[in-house]
């Protein structure tokens, strides 16, 4: 049950509901559950709607728009949600992950908090660098060199930035015991 009662359309402002619109206008209607909110980290922004407009705008720039291929982003995310055990962002984004490429070992090893087995270096790269940010929000000077020799200066901002993000969402996810879809198994179970 999550600490946050679903807010439905009707229930918003005019600023609930252009958050709203903004939200389900970019990733679909597949988001509105069956009590009629929406699910995710959404909810949550129709809650607060001058932060939540501002994070849904931002995450839809860090995942959609970046220098990073799609492969790369999911990896991070799911690094950064596995480290945080964010349930409904690892369900969202591990199938993500492996749509996009990432093989299924790789998303295991990192839902199972173990060493990836990386058979793609520019994996590897952003893998170390979305873990160790997860785990002591830094990154060592070699994580650092080979991330900004494969990815630019552009692409190791927006690789921080999005780490960044899902941890906000990993936050918001734990903080407000977000659910999962019904049917939907837990990775962790906690």
């Amino acid at each position: 049950m999550p600490r946050l009662p679903y807010l439905r359309y009707d229930d918003l402002d005019e600023d609930g509901r252009e958050v709203w619109d903004g939200v389900v206008g970019s990733r679909g209607s597949q988001l509105i559950n069956e009590q009629g909110g929406l699910v995710g980290p959404f909810n949550a922004f129709v809650h607060a709607p001058g932060v939540g407009g501002r994070m849904s705008a931002l995450g839809a720039e860090v995942r959609f728009r970046t220098s990073l291929e799609r492969r790369l982003t999911e990896l991070a995310i799911i690094t950064v949600g596995a480290r945080w055990r964010a349930e409904f962002e690892w369900w969202a984004h591990a199938r993500m992950a492996r749509e996009h490429g990432v093989p299924e070992a790789v998303v295991a090893a990192i839902g199972g908090g173990e060493e990836p087995p990386f058979e793609a270096g520019d994996e590897r790269v952003v893998y170390d660098v979305a873990h160790e940010l997860a785990a002591s929000g830094r990154v060592s000077p070699a994580a650092y060199a080979a991330a900004q020799g494969l990815l630019g200066d552009r692409g190791l901002v927006e690789l921080v930035s999005i780490c960044g993000y899902y941890t906000l969402v990993s936050f918001l996810l734990n903080a407000f015991e977000v659910p999962l879809p019904d049917g939907a198994t837990p990775a962790w179970g906690d």
